[in-house]
């Protein structure tokens, strides 16, 4: 197992367990050899098609990317915080078998979503995925998995998604950026879309918070 390059990934220490932040807007936890993502929204590019709005398809490199983690890091265990899918209308067959002949290709590893609130409306995945489908709070060693976050502080270290937080940094001059992030806020992390095919949210800022920039293939502390 490969181990990930300090170069481009942040370590934090969150409930006394050590996680390491990965430019692929993944969460890896060595000691479970558990890989964490939120908000995959898998289908969104097919229901924006049904209503006659050509996008490209982004299935593929979403599963590459998960691939690209799962070759280096040979995780046991990989856990969707929430939104897997989209909705229901994105549940078409194209979609559906490529993640069906992806998920055959990795049958080993177990899968678990922690329902989201667009999985309450898009439905459990199919039965050939098998993914392990749980409802919000799922603890997993000394962490809590959530999808939408604790909005007061929790008293048990949290992961979660949902908010697909986004920060806006400034340069000289009028220039700006929005970069995908992780936000640490409270005793609980917020972690990135997975899909690049989502819109981020720019969060008010609090104190105390720490905000880790994905930036091109790396994860920068701002």
């Amino acid at each position: 197992m490969e181990n990930v390059s300090d170069r481009k990934c942040v370590h934090i220490e969150l409930g006394q367990q050590s996680l390491q932040l990965l430019p692929e807007r993944a969460v890896w936890w060595k000691h479970e050899r558990t890989l964490l993502i939120a908000d995959t929204h898998f289908g969104k590019e097919a229901t924006f098609r049904f209503a006659s709005i050509p996008v490209p398809d982004q299935t593929q490199d979403s599963l590459s990317r998960l691939t690209s983690l799962i070759e280096r890091l040979e995780p046991g265990r990989i856990v969707v915080l929430g939104d897997l899918l989209h909705a229901r209308r994105g549940r078409c067959e194209t979609v559906f078998e490529e993640i069906t002949s992806w998920r055959a290709q990795h049958a080993a590893i177990e899968t678990v979503l922690v329902r989201g609130n667009h999985d309450d409306a898009a439905g459990d995945p199919p039965a050939a995925w098998k993914f392990h489908c749980v409802d919000e709070p799922w603890t997993l060693g000394s962490l809590a998995l959530r999808h939408i976050p604790s909005p007061e502080p929790p008293q048990v270290a949290t992961l979660a998604g949902h908010l697909h937080p986004v920060v806006r940094l400034s340069g000289r001059g009028r220039d700006s950026l929005r970069l995908p992030c992780f936000l640490l806020r409270s005793n609980q992390l917020i972690l990135p879309a997975f899909s690049p095919f989502v819109d981020g949210k720019a969060l008010a800022l609090q104190n105390n918070d720490q905000v880790f920039a994905v930036a091109d293939d790396q994860v920068i502390s701002v």
